[in-house]
């Protein structure tokens, strides 16, 4: 989320070119899911920005963003760690790839049975849905998302964990005082520390050769 229909376009643009450097520069199919998680973030702020536009309402953008921010997500980040992990962290990311898919298959449900609202509050937009089990979902939601990357065994995927945890803690903040909201910033970031991921598995590849 962005605090504007513009600072999304721009934001979510960038954030998908991002992507599709990350994207060219892969040397490894196991790392694709991962390296395009990226574009898939950039899609995601794009769409915000047909949300502002719209006005928020119930739409097909509002649907789109819920849908990629809840259940995809949900498995599309453990599944991409998994996929690009070494060998002997697999085990441990099978089983948080299995909740994420638990939990995206609880998420999709609720927001496929419920009614799903966008609403313009200043510089945010705040979208309601109604989920079953409310708090075991987030905690479901986190544990495999943000768990994944800090039980990846790799060292910048540990750090883009902790960047996960500590600056979407502060983005939510803000983004419920209704103050302004910074997710794009913090998806920029986290999209940087992605392509330095690639390329430092492109010199790897190289080495290797």
């Amino acid at each position: 989320m962005c605090w504007s229909a513009t600072a999304d376009l721009v934001a979510g643009t960038a954030i998908a070119g991002v992507g599709v450097a990350c994207v060219a520069r892969v040397r490894s199919g196991r790392d694709l899911p991962l390296a395009a998680l990226p574009l898939l973030l950039g899609t995601h702020q794009i769409v915000e920005a047909v949300v502002w536009e719209s006005g928020g309402g119930s739409g097909s953008a509002t649907h789109a963003w819920a849908v990629i921010a809840l259940p995809l997500l949900a498995v599309w980040v453990p599944a991409g760690v998994l996929c690009a992990a070494p060998p002997h962290a697999r085990l441990r990311l099978s089983l948080l790839l299995a909740l994420g898919a638990v939990t995206a298959s609880m998420l999709a449900y609720g927001l496929a049975t419920g009614p799903v609202t966008a609403d313009i509050r200043g510089h945010t937009v705040g979208y309601a849905f109604t989920l079953p089990h409310t708090s075991l979902l987030i905690a479901g939601y986190l544990v495999a998302t943000v768990g994944s990357l800090l039980l990846s065994g790799d060292r910048r995927l540990l750090v883009l964990g902790v960047l996960v945890a500590v600056g979407g803690l502060g983005c939510w903040a803000l983004w419920r005082l209704e103050f302004v909201s910074t997710w794009c910033a913090f998806a920029a970031m986290c999209s940087v520390v992605l392509f330095r991921w690639v390329l430092a598995r492109q010199r790897v590849s190289s080495a290797g050769r």
